[in-house]
């Protein structure tokens, strides 16, 4: 979690405070944040997101984002 964590800039809050279930969105992710936070994914762990994941819910949560990676074949991060 901790590496999905640290890709998560743009928020009011910082990434250490951040638990799995958190809606990102209320904590402060604007739409602009999370391409950024979906580009810092895709160099951090060589994947590319593809168009059927490319949705708010995709990035709600640590959660959500971890789930997503696992699809992509990343292992546990």
């Amino acid at each position: 979690m901790s590496d999905v964590a640290t890709t998560i800039r743009g928020l009011p809050v910082s990434a250490a405070s951040l638990k799995e279930g958190d809606d990102l969105y209320q904590r402060g992710l604007s739409s602009h944040a999370s391409v950024n936070v979906m580009l810092a994914l895709e160099d951090a762990f060589d994947v590319e997101f593809p168009d059927s994941l490319l949705r708010r819910d995709t990035f709600r949560s640590v959660a959500s984002i971890l789930g997503a990676l696992e699809t992509l074949g990343v292992g546990a991060p």
